[in-house]
């Protein structure tokens, strides 16, 4: 501490003079025998330097192999990753010491946050040139930089990177698949399960129908059915796969001569049902419908329609009208005698419309007089006197004025007439209340037929 005294005081007084250097002295301070002598001569005046993991360059007034020599000044730097700590530049003392203290410190830059569905490796942790590689989970792909650098100053390089979900996923439809409609349809009932849909990062899948849903009745043909799946990203994939509805058919029925075919569905698919019907004037002979089979052949034997047939020659009246039934409508004319003015009016136009008669399947049973003389024929087909009774009591007939009684398919009376009827009048009465609707087409298909 003296020593200091004495060095401070002589430094102020060569501070202050100009060309005399003055040296004073004090009597109250005595140098003790311990105190250093300055020797700026001595090489080693301070320990030697040293700075781990860093640079000294030191500069002595004696010269570059002086470097602990008294006002010896170094200049630290520290290596690169390192920061130093403490004064940069220190001098070499009175003292025997450095001016200061100073040390290398690992740099480190900060903590990379984690990216989600992803990770990352650095070569060594959080120092500098500490290089860090970014991976993603399955199905999720890297977006930016692949791998950040710590650098010198502490900062990372480049920006941070993010996972993306980019494949899309995967989903499998069910196998194409074949049906035969089922009998007397044009349809099938298809069913299937839904496909699997999978995806490297997603759970939860959207998948989507494209079309009718599984038990739907599709028509006779190909359709196809689509699938399509969405992952939380918006990824899309798609599937598809063919229901096919096969309709086994026979061949086409051809009508018979003067009759004509009804059939149900289709006319000539598995299960359809054709039924035979015959013009006015004709029966059916054979069967009464045919089924299309499985095998693609129809059942039974066609059948044919012939000229129908009417005994007159029976005993009963019960026995001439079994002969119609479900067959023919019967239209009884009944008049005192041949020479009665409303049966000759109503027999010309009975004449004239007798095509459209038979179209609408009706039979004129015409009764005459009073016996013994009492008449009834079928155009020219005679009646017997008991079958003549047997009318007129079952419809209450009688022989004093004229009449006419319309019956229809089932025998049972429909209408009476008291005096002569039109054409016109007469067919549109069985028109509207007496055909049934196939019978109705049917006769709009030969409307014209009577003209010709």
């Amino acid at each position: 501490m003296i020593l200091s005294c004495v060095v401070a005081v002589l430094v102020l007084h060569l501070t202050a003079g100009t060309e005399t250097t003055v040296y004073d002295t004090y009597n109250d301070f005595a140098e003790e025998d311990t105190t250093p002598q300055l020797d700026y001569k001595d090489p080693n005046w301070c320990h030697s330097p040293n700075l781990p993991n860093g640079e000294v360059t030191c500069h002595s007034p004696r010269g570059g192999g002086y470097r602990s020599t008294l006002g010896t000044r170094c200049e630290l730097t520290c290596d690169r990753g390192y920061r130093l700590i403490g004064k940069s530049s220190i001098q070499c003392t009175a003292s025997r010491r450095w001016s200061g203290s100073s040390y290398c410190r690992k740099m480190r830059c900060h903590v990379l946050p984690l990216i989600p569905h992803g990770r990352y490796t650095c070569s060594d942790g959080f120092v500098v040139d500490s290089r860090c590689d970014f991976t993603c989970d399955p199905g999720y792909r890297v977006e930016g930089e692949h791998s950040r650098t710590c650098q010198h100053g502490g900062s990372w390089s480049g920006g941070q990177p993010v996972c993306s979900d980019t494949d899309p996923p995967k989903i499998k439809c069910p196998r194409s698949r074949l049906k035969i409609a089922e009998p007397g349809k044009l349809t099938a009932s298809m069913t299937w399960d839904p496909p699997t849909a999978t995806d490297t990062a997603d759970k939860s899948l959207d998948v989507i129908l494209i079309g009718p849903e599984s038990g739907t009745d599709f028509k006779e043909g190909a359709s196809i059915i689509r699938y399509k799946v969405y992952d939380q990203a918006r990824n899309r994939a798609a599937c598809k796969f063919i229901v096919r509805v096969e309709v086994r058919r026979c061949p086409t029925l051809s009508p018979p001569m003067h009759g004509y075919l009804t059939c149900s569905s289709d006319g000539n698919n598995y299960g359809a049902t054709c039924e035979y019907h015959c013009d006015g004037g004709y029966e059916r002979r054979g069967v009464v419908s045919r089924v299309c089979q499985f095998n693609r052949s129809w059942g039974g034997r066609p059948a044919e329609c012939v000229p129908m047939e009417i005994k007159s020659d029976v005993k009963t009246a019960s026995a001439l009208l079994d002969q119609f039934y479900e067959k023919r409508r019967l239209l009884i004319v009944s008049a005192p005698n041949i020479s009665d003015a409303e049966y000759q009016m109503q027999n010309i136009m009975i004449q004239k419309s007798d095509c459209g008669l038979d179209l609408r399947h009706v039979t004129v049973i015409e009764l005459l007089g009073s016996p013994p003389r009492e008449t009834g024929r079928i155009k020219e087909s005679q009646l017997t006197s008991e079958v003549i009774e047997g009318l007129r009591q079952v419809f209450r007939i009688s022989r004093s004025y004229f009449s006419m009684v319309l019956l229809d398919k089932h025998g049972l009376d429909r209408e009476r007439f008291i005096i002569p009827m039109a054409s016109d009048e007469l067919f549109s009465y069985i028109d509207s209340f007496l055909l049934n609707e196939e019978e109705r087409e049917r006769l709009e298909l030969h409307r014209d037929f009577c003209d010709n």
